[in-house]
C-alpha cells in the first residue's frame, strides 16, 4: 500500500480488525519512510462491476462515488454514518447479486433513491431533484404529491 503522505511503497500493517458490520477489514498502517499513520479498508469484491453511463461511456462502479452522492443529499441531516455505510453496502450487494457485470447509471440511481427513501425523506427528495432534473417548484410539488398519493411511508 502506497503512503498517502509521501508516496512510499514501504508501509506496514500495525493493526487489523473487522468493521462493526463485518463487511470490511480496517487496517492501521505506518509508513517506514515518513512515519505517518493512516487507515485503509479492505472489502470483498465478488466481481468487477461496470456502470454504463447515459452517453455510452463505461466506468467501474465506484463505492466512494456512491458515498459522495449520498452524503451530498444527506448533508446536515441527522443520519448515523453506520446507517449510510450499510445502505451503500446494500446497494453494492444488490448489484453484485443481480448476476450482471454491467449496470446502467439509471439502475444505480434508482437503487440510491430507494436506499435514501429508507434513510431520510428530505435527502430522498434532494437526490430526486437532481437525479430527475427538477427545473421549477412545480416539479417538487408533483414529486412530493406523487409520494403522498402512492402512500409511501418514510422512516424518520
Amino acid at each position: 500500500m502506497k503512503c498517502p503522505f509521501c508516496g512510499s511503497d514501504d508501509t506496514q500493517v500495525k493493526d487489523s480488525r473487522p468493521t462493526e458490520d463485518s463487511t470490511a477489514i480496517r487496517r492501521r498502517r505506518s509508513c517506514s519512510a515518513c512515519g505517518a499513520r493512516f487507515t485503509t479498508f479492505e472489502r470483498v469484491q465478488l466481481r468487477e462491476l461496470t456502470v454504463l453511463k447515459a452517453g455510452g461511456r463505461r466506468e467501474p462502479l465506484d463505492r466512494d462515488k456512491l458515498a459522495r452522492s449520498m452524503s451530498i443529499a444527506l448533508r446536515k441531516r441527522a443520519v448515523e454514518p453506520e446507517r449510510i455505510e450499510r445502505a451503500i453496502t446494500g446497494i453494492v450487494r444488490r448489484i453484485e447479486s443481480s448476476g450482471q457485470t454491467e449496470v446502467t447509471s439509471q439502475q444505480v440511481g434508482e437503487l440510491v433513491m430507494d436506499a435514501l427513501s429508507q434513510l431520510d425523506q428530505v435527502a430522498y427528495i434532494r437526490y430526486a431533484s437532481v437525479y430527475r432534473n427538477f427545473r421549477e417548484a412545480s416539479d417538487f410539488e408533483d414529486f412530493v404529491g406523487g409520494l403522498n398519493d402512492s402512500g409511501e411511508d418514510f422512516v424518520e
